[in-house]
């Protein structure tokens, strides 16, 4: 069963593209809600983590940004990547969303819960204070390469309706 679904996401070569896309995505992600964080407290004077209480004015006035950041960055990653899968498909697509957004979850725990570092969360603060974005977020990644494609199926009609007009 598990070899059958490793062959209807394709070669061991599109599994580690798709992982390159997303990695590239992620840390692109995470350094656009960092450098926001950053501009929002040295630019426009809103509280840091270490000014407190809690995690600050800056970080939190950006939570309602992240499934934004997160919706455009990994869905033209996803795009990046699904333009060279051969014989791609929506469950091609849909793979890669629940592969992006699995690999997010078990990151997120490591990343910004487990290891400790001046930005990292609790279990509460980024499970329970966090939602409604969290959950959107992992939504938004699954949903970014199903967009990708979409978007790549429908421009992909578009040529064949103009090249069938001027024929």
């Amino acid at each position: 069963m598990r070899q059958k679904r490793l062959r209807e996401f394709g070669s061991k070569k599109d599994i580690g593209m798709s992982l390159l896309w997303y990695w590239l995505g992620y840390v692109a992600v995470t350094s656009v809600g960092i450098v926001h964080t950053i501009f929002n407290i040295l630019v426009l004077h809103m509280s840091s983590m270490a000014q407190g209480p809690g995690l600050g004015q800056g970080y939190e006035a950006t939570k309602p940004w992240h499934p934004l950041y997160n919706i455009i960055l990994f869905t033209l990653f996803g795009f990046l990547y699904l333009r060279k899968v051969k014989d791609l498909t929506f469950r091609k697509a849909a793979l890669t969303g629940s592969l992006w957004s699995g690999i997010s979850i078990v990151i997120d725990v490591f990343g910004w819960v487990i290891i400790k570092h001046p930005w990292s969360l609790t279990f509460k603060q980024f499970y329970v204070e966090y939602q409604p974005w969290i959950t959107i977020i992992y939504i938004t990644i699954f949903l970014a390469p199903v967009v990708s494609f979409l978007l790549m199926r429908r421009s992909a009609e578009k040529v064949k309706t103009e090249m069938s007009l001027n024929s």
